[in-house]
């Protein structure tokens, strides 16, 4: 445990269960992501579901920053960028944009098998839909873990169907569970994609999807700010019946109170997502993360609070 903080999980003297330690603790240094586009689409764009997408998704399926260009460009660019900051790094390839397992098993072997040998990466992180991850690919996967450190990325959003329907993310919530209990079953560890301030959601909501999440244990969760992007389904609808949005203040407060109530060992790999100035359309706050991160540790001290403090096993 840091001395200046109360809570065991941390070099930086964060109250929550930061991924830096989780890395930190395990490789004993730094360890960075090169994130990549390899070419997927989505069942929810390409017709397999649907063709509208949901209705928050940028136009490159959450991969906007990934440099464009082939996947080993994409990886050596990565490396030019990460290695100027921190020169003695270890990698994680991180598949980031569209879903990662929409194809065939054959396919996907494929394309992953090399990674898995590839000794530039210590590590593996898969993006991707509970609906594109069946029983024989979650078997591959297992087999994979064993040979190196691997995440699959998986969106919830929120736990409740009513938003999910409002978003239009085409597969009800239940299977995303399922895929968490198959995952934990096979070894395989999980990070949970969830959205704070979608529309219409209160915080109890918003709380009540971390609570679902802290009583299943899943071993980390990517927290995001609902962001109103350009050229998708939310800027049409917010231009023409704009909805209220959660200010700075209001989002670190849900935040919070959803790290109180999370098991302590739930890794915490982000509490803010990114949308390229040029596409936000709202809230505008959002550009200014360090602003946020910083609001959410002062709190934190100020209210002598930490994750987990609130969790009920």
């Amino acid at each position: 445990m840091n001395k200046l903080s109360p809570f065991k999980y941390s070099h930086d003297n964060k109250r929550y269960h930061t991924f830096n330690h989780y890395l930190k603790s395990n490789y004993g240094q730094k360890v960075f992501k090169i994130p990549v586009d390899a070419g997927f689409t989505c069942p929810n764009r390409d017709g397999t579901v649907d063709h509208t997408g949901c209705s928050f998704c940028s136009a490159r399926g959450s991969g906007d920053m990934i440099i464009r260009g082939t996947l080993e460009k994409q990886i050596e660019e990565g490396f030019k960028m990460m290695r100027r900051k921190w020169p003695t790094g270890l990698a994680m390839l991180y598949f980031q944009a569209y879903t990662n397992t929409h194809d065939t098993l054959d396919n996907l072997k494929l394309l992953y098998d090399p990674y898995f040998e590839d000794d530039r990466f210590v590590s593996i992180s898969i993006a991707t839909r509970a609906d594109c991850l069946d029983d024989e690919k979650i078997a591959y996967f297992k087999e994979k873990s064993k040979q190196k450190d691997l995440w699959l990325e998986i969106g919830l959003q929120s736990i409740h169907e009513s938003t999910n329907e409002y978003i239009h993310r085409a597969h009800d919530t239940s299977i995303v569970f399922d895929v968490i209990k198959k995952c934990q079953d096979a070894n395989i560890k999980v990070c949970i994609h969830i959205i704070n301030g979608l529309p219409y959601e209160t915080k109890e909501m918003m709380l009540e999807t971390a609570q679902a999440l802290a009583k299943v244990k899943v071993d980390a969760i990517k927290i995001h700010m609902f962001h109103v992007l350009k050229h998708t389904m939310e800027a049409y609808r917010y231009k023409h019946n704009p909805y209220p949005l959660l200010s700075m203040e209001e989002f670190a407060d849900i935040v919070i109170q959803q790290l109180e109530i999370l098991p302590p060992k739930t890794i915490i790999e982000r509490l803010s997502g990114d949308g390229l100035e040029k596409d936000l359309i709202a809230p505008m706050w959002t550009l200014k993360k360090i602003n946020l991160l910083n609001h959410i540790d002062k709190e934190m001290v100020r209210k002598d609070t930490y994750q987990g403090i609130n969790y009920e096993s």
